[in-house]
């Protein structure tokens, strides 16, 4: 059992970065409305947890995109020779080699070299404004309402740059560069 290396930085962005984040949401949504509740009283122990896991969300964000941009796309956009005729190790050109494949470079990776970007920068926002106000947020309902919607617009962001990553991996994955083995089978003689 095998993989490549470039399936491994590809795995590591989306299976492991992007789906933690995408864990960590549900977190940091019980963080946010706990600010709501009248008479919560926050303790200084929790606030800093509190404020240490916005900031870890908001890096995680980063590095997923960071990798992304700068680990995986550069492998999705790699030209084939003039006259090559196996497209799969050029996962964009093998996208768009078919009308019916097109779309998914057209919308689905535009969305992830573009719109993705907004999640790292909404969770870091959220993570300042949470240092700042912390559980004050429960006085100031309109900052906490936009802090409240900066972490659903990342939310978003990162879920449908998820779904488009599934799906532009499934039909064009990244791929090469060298073997890594996971573990070896055995080998039956004869069989």
């Amino acid at each position: 059992m095998e993989i490549t290396f470039r399936d491994a930085v590809t795995m590591m962005h989306g299976m492991g970065f992007g789906a933690l984040l995408l864990l960590a949401f549900s977190g940091a949504v019980a963080g946010l409305y706990s600010t709501s509740i009248a008479g919560h009283a926050w303790t200084d122990r929790e606030r800093r947890l509190a404020c240490a896991y916005f900031i870890v969300m908001a890096g995680l964000a980063w590095l997923t995109v960071l990798a992304g941009a700068y680990l995986v796309y550069p492998w999705y956009r790699a030209v084939a020779p003039p006259g090559a005729t196996d497209l799969s190790g050029y996962p964009k050109q093998l996208l768009m080699s078919q009308p019916s494949t097109s779309g998914w470079h057209d919308v689905g990776m535009e969305w992830k070299e573009h719109v993705a970007w907004f999640a790292p920068i909404s969770l870091t926002a959220v993570a300042a404004i949470f240092i700042r106000y912390g559980a004050d947020l429960s006085r100031h309902r309109g900052v906490r309402n936009a802090v409240m919607a900066l972490a659903v617009t990342a939310f978003a962001t990162t879920a449908i740059a998820g779904a488009f990553g599934a799906m532009l991996n499934k039909f064009a994955p990244v791929r090469g560069g060298p073997a890594i083995v996971i573990m070896k089978g055995e080998t039956h003689g004869g069989e």
